[in-house]
């Protein structure tokens, strides 16, 4: 992550040397590599992630929370979640999953994503700060945490495919 983080800062200071000096031109200048995008609250990687519900794509973009410590705190302490904006947890081995809001003060909906990448349940509106345990209906390859209210808003149900 850190050397995401220099890369990144690399790149701005390279743009921002490039913008002002006179004998720099378009075509002289070599495109820098894509980076991945790094949120800015949490530092974690930003990846894409679509569900498709019904026909449709629904195109999110997900912070990706694959550490043990990232997995830990998870959406603790923030209070701004966009429209099309979530977090996702891998499971390093597909288990059982459960969660709950302790520290959460953004209501969410916890979607479960089973082995097949289906989405087995989902915990709509939870209780901010609850300590209550969320659990997924069976063995989960994964987890995804949208601001309360979205799933519905969006279309996304049980049984939808979830890829990222």
């Amino acid at each position: 992550m850190i050397r995401h983080i220099l890369a990144g800062m690399a790149l701005a200071l390279g743009l921002a040397a490039c913008s002002g000096g006179e004998g720099a031109t378009a075509s002289a200048q070599t495109p820098a590599p894509t980076q991945s995008a790094v949120h800015p609250v949490s530092g974690l990687r930003v990846i894409d992630l679509v569900v498709e519900s019904g026909g449709k794509k629904i195109p999110l973009k997900v912070e990706l929370a694959d550490t043990p410590e990232a997995q830990a705190r998870g959406l603790m302490f923030r209070t701004e979640l966009g429209d099309n904006e979530g977090m996702i947890f891998p499971s390093a081995t597909p288990e059982p999953r459960s969660f709950w809001m302790k520290n959460t003060p953004l209501s969410l909906d916890i979607i479960f994503i089973g082995v097949d990448g289906r989405i087995m349940n989902i915990a709509a509106n939870t209780t901010p700060y609850s300590l209550d345990s969320v659990k997924s209906d069976g063995i989960a390859s994964g987890v995804l945490e949208l601001r309360a209210g979205r799933a519905k808003a969006l279309g996304i149900v049980p049984g939808d495919k979830v890829a990222y």
